[in-house]
């Protein structure tokens, strides 16, 4: 799971306070619904966010854990920044870093850099942002290799019936590349809806829409596209 829709919902909070973090717990029904290409698929994960804005723009910053019955199957971690392009601009310049570590090696790192566009309703019950990236893949273990890649992000966040309900979520495009050197657009999307029990508890559930994204285990299947959903507990410090 990536979180890039805490950022940009995030903006509602900021509205009255510089900081905010929250850890989700998920439980994910992927392998169940893709018995073959998804077996080795996580059971759960655990993800920690955090963001902070400063008078010159913001930090964010997420890791997920991913964990199986008997492992820690993984660590992933996206860290951004943004510098503000005037006191009252809606665009800012962005720099991020992704990467992380696994059971199994490691994810390919890479080093993303552009321009974002975030805009917000007049009480901050409506966000979204649009980012335009370079992204540079580097070399992480033997299998890669370093190259150019772009990527087109939109998230949105929405705040509806008294805040009781958050629809939040995001949708990568990016260039990647096959096995055989080959590219592919790779499309990720995350949407997210929370009933907000109290302003520090909720629940609810992430689909995760993909292709090309996911790792398909199974060697006589081409699927490329999945679905996975999880069912889901927040808790906001």
């Amino acid at each position: 799971m990536m979180k890039k829709t805490f950022f940009f919902a995030l903006l509602a909070v900021t509205a009255l306070n510089a900081q905010a973090q929250n850890i989700q717990l998920h439980y994910d029904f992927g392998r169940n619904i893709y018995t073959g290409e998804e077996a080795g698929r996580q059971k759960a994960t655990i993800t920690l966010e955090q963001f902070k804005a400063d008078k010159w723009g913001s930090w964010y910053y997420f890791v997920d854990v991913d964990l199986s019955r008997h492992f820690t199957e993984s660590a992933y971690t996206e860290i951004s920044r943004e510098f503000k392009l005037g006191k009252e601009s809606p665009f800012a310049a962005h720099v991020e870093y992704d990467g992380g570590l696994s059971k199994s090696g490691s994810f390919q790192q890479a080093g993303l850099i552009g321009a974002a566009y975030n805009g917000h309703n007049a009480d901050f019950s409506k966000t979204w942002s649009v980012q335009v990236l370079y992204k540079q893949f580097f070399k992480s273990y033997n299998t890669t290799h370093s190259y150019a890649s772009a990527q087109l992000t939109g998230v949105w966040g929405l705040n509806f019936l008294n805040k009781k309900l958050t629809f939040s979520g995001f949708i990568d495009f990016w260039r990647g590349e096959k096995a055989d050197s080959h590219g592919c657009l790779v499309i990720l999307s995350e949407p997210q809806l929370w009933y907000n029990f109290t302003d520090h508890f909720s629940l609810g559930t992430e689909w995760e829409f993909s292709n090309n994204f996911v790792y398909n285990s199974d060697p006589t299947s081409d699927k490329t596209f999945f679905w996975n959903p999880t069912v889901a507990a927040k808790w906001n410090f």
